[in-house]
């Protein structure tokens, strides 16, 4: 048995979720996608400018959820 998904494709900008969906408590961006909940919540509603003005800025969204040492390794001397 085949399955067709083209089907499911859209000739619009994709979701960038990647299922991995948990929310920075600080920055307010999905650690996998790096949108808001408000632009999780409204991209079916999006028109197609909107979507691609999300993907457009993601990149520079990135560097707000880099890594920071804490914990147990902040106390360590290098």
């Amino acid at each position: 048995m085949t399955t067709n998904t083209a089907i499911w494709e859209r000739d619009e900008p994709q979701s960038p979720c990647v299922k991995i969906c948990v929310m920075h408590p600080v920055e307010g961006l999905c650690v996998g996608c790096l949108r808001s909940l408000p632009e999780i919540a409204t991209w079916g509603q999006m028109a197609r400018a909107e979507r691609q003005a999300i993907l457009d800025d993601l990149s520079a969204r990135a560097p707000r959820l880099s890594k920071r040492r804490g914990g147990r390794m902040a106390r360590v001397k290098e």
